[in-house]
């Protein structure tokens, strides 16, 4: 079984911060319903746990994209940006 969820693991990473969100609203929403037995309860509980992560870890990938593009701006020389303009376009 614990390869079963190594590879479901890695299907999850595939998919896109918003693939995942939308999942896992879908999840939440299906937990909120009366439908679910407990061994419904705890396996969609898991599978959103999992979801969860995918998605913050795909913020903190992105912020920390956006730290390292804030960071290089920060060390170009003024003169790069006279005129307001931003180099490249």
């Amino acid at each position: 079984m614990s390869g079963d969820l190594a590879s479901e693991g890695d299907d999850l990473k595939r998919l896109s911060y918003e693939e995942a969100l939308k999942r896992l609203e879908a999840i939440v929403g299906e937990m909120e319903g009366d439908d679910l037995d407990l061994e419904g309860l705890t396996a969609h509980y898991g599978q959103g746990m999992r979801l969860r992560k995918v998605c913050l870890d795909k913020l903190t990938e992105a912020e920390k994209k956006v730290q390292k593009l804030e960071e290089s701006m920060e060390a170009k020389p003024s003169s790069v940006l006279e005129g307001g303009s931003v180099p490249g376009s």
